[in-house]
């Protein structure tokens, strides 16, 4: 557990990712089975302790503490088990021969029941120091936010066992916890392991972003576009009975989208766009990205979400036809074999991206301006003869997508961050005007937490705090007025309807673009010209 604790501490203290890495392959290294396979499965989120929940951690820390201190601690820390574990105090004094391993653990809690497992944790934090305690609660809690993707983790596999990451990734929905066939092919005691899950997922192939050099590349000739859909990205796998569907990062999320695997009657990989939307006589109406969220990250969905907001898959491209890996041959071809394929599918749930027709670069150009829809976020350019490639190859795939909107709003409230920036109101509340010019008043529409330097966050939380008029807990009501205020230059991708927000619109994706100390709040934008923005994009549509 030691071992686990001080790799958690130094994954959080090392930003690179190199840096990062290396440290993985250490521990791989030089930790045994089973504890280094639980302690990938903790950082991949594949290792469910099911019977240890946060609400009884809070409990367990409320027989020890003052409930109000505990609160305050947790308002500057940020973070549930970082708090925990610099608060607890025990008088039983740390000894190392009472140190549970990371397999100790994770087996005692398999075979307990809910309140055994809490008691089981309660001994443990007595015995640990604040280091071990912060990743036992880490380990049990789920939580654990350490700047490690589980590509990242896969990636440090594939450099420790010296073979390709996309080997593994076709592998890992076959594999469980702990691993140790996987580790013992990686370090050549073994054969590698069989996939043993059908429908593995298959690393998909990304673009990079068209920049000015590369303009004079892109011909018809040589390339074909395609629209670039506002959605998420799926790879759907139906193999001998078994149907899953993969985000891009390769996490299954067939269990939030009965309504699209229950018509994955056929035999292969597809490559698409998941997006929400109905069939009518004209085709599928596609909908916003906001009633895409609806459907998100759900463990499961109810009927009325399946009735409200129905999921279809636009097609991009076939990776596998039948049994028939074709990932090799050339886009175009791949291409014509999905028209085909895309006959036999449910057309309310599954369509084909239709390439766009051009003859220039200046063509693009203007379809890029002004697309025939809303839902729409740019372009995607792919060279005809390549290949599907797993991973970010630059020059077959490109993405052009559309310049963001920009408007000036006036900061209102801020908020405590998480982590490492707990210690700063780093989450921002900002608002335009409304109502007559001679009394104007302030309604939120958006909130960022990134786009801004760390030299512009100090600068921020500064003003924050000596412009504060109320406290709400970790938020902070700062002064807007007319004359005095923060106005703060937003960008964001495109505006939707919503009914939870007082302005009446939302926005996707904002971010904070620049500081204009020089401009006075009056002079920031009015919720007038957010409305023109949604009727243009509406009537687009």
């Amino acid at each position: 557990m030691e071992e686990f604790a001080q790799l958690l501490d130094r994954l959080v203290l090392t930003p690179a990712r190199n840096g990062k890495l290396t440290l993985l392959v250490d521990y791989f290294r030089d930790t045994p089975d089973p504890d280094r396979g639980l302690a990938l499965a903790a950082i991949t989120g594949d290792l469910d302790i099911a019977n240890v929940k946060p609400a009884m951690i809070r409990a367990l820390i409320a027989e020890r503490m003052d409930e109000q201190l505990f609160a305050y601690s947790y308002d500057y820390v940020g973070d549930l088990a970082e708090t925990i574990s610099l608060v607890w105090s025990s008088d039983e004094p740390v000894r190392a021969n009472a140190v549970p391993t990371l397999g100790d653990i994770v087996t005692s809690l398999e075979h307990a029941s809910r309140s055994d497992a809490l008691r089981l944790v309660e001994k443990w934090l007595d015995q640990l120091d604040a280091s071990a305690r912060y990743a036992l609660l880490k380990l049990v809690t789920g939580g654990m936010r350490i700047g490690v993707s589980a590509r990242l983790a896969k990636q440090a596999l594939a450099q420790f066992g010296d073979v390709d990451v996309t080997e593994i990734e076709e592998l890992w929905h076959g594999l469980k916890p702990p691993y140790q066939p996987l580790f013992a092919w990686l370090e050549k005691t073994a054969e590698k392991p069989e996939s043993l899950g059908l429908a593995p997922f298959r690393p998909v192939m990304l673009s990079t972003p068209l920049e000015a050099p590369d303009y004079s590349r892109i011909d018809a000739q040589a390339y074909a576009a395609e629209w670039k859909w506002d959605g998420i990205r799926v790879q759907l796998t139906a193999e001998g009975g078994r149907r899953r569907i993969y985000s891009r990062t390769g996490d299954d999320i067939s269990h939030a989208f009965p309504d699209i695997a229950d018509f994955m009657r056929f035999e292969g990989t597809l490559d698409g766009e998941l997006l929400v939307g109905r069939s009518t006589q004209a085709g599928i109406e596609i909908g916003v990205f906001g009633d895409l969220q609806q459907r998100l990250n759900r463990k499961t969905v109810s009927a009325r979400q399946l009735e409200s907001y129905p999921a279809f898959v636009r097609l991009y491209d076939l990776l596998f036809d039948g049994g028939e890996d074709i990932r090799a041959l050339p886009f175009i071809e791949r291409r014509n074999r999905l028209e085909s394929f895309v006959k036999h599918l449910e057309p309310t749930r599954f369509d084909l991206s239709p390439l766009v027709a051009f003859e220039r670069f200046e063509d693009l150009v203007e379809l890029r301006k002004n697309p025939p829809h809303p839902i729409i976020e740019g372009l995607m350019l792919k060279q005809r003869s390549s290949a599907y490639v797993p991973g970010r190859p630059k020059g077959p795939w490109f993405k052009w997508k559309r310049d963001p909107f920009i408007i000036d709003a006036v900061l209102v409230y801020a908020q405590r961050g998480h982590g490492k920036r707990s210690s700063y109101y780093s989450d921002y509340t900002f608002a335009v005007w409304t109502g007559p010019e001679t009394e104007p008043q302030l309604v939120p529409v958006g909130k960022a937490y990134f786009g801004f330097t760390d030299e512009e966050l100090k600068q921020l939380d500064a003003f924050v705090r000596n412009n504060t008029t109320e406290r709400f807990g970790p938020v902070r009501s700062v002064r807007a007025e007319p004359e005095h205020g923060l106005v703060l230059e937003v960008a964001f991708e495109g505006l939707n309807r919503s009914k939870r927000h007082k302005s009446g619109v939302a926005m996707r994706f904002p971010r904070i673009s620049r500081l204009r100390w020089d401009k006075p709040p009056i002079e920031a934008d009015r919720l007038e010209t957010l409305e023109a923005l949604l009727r243009d994009s509406e009537t687009a549509q």
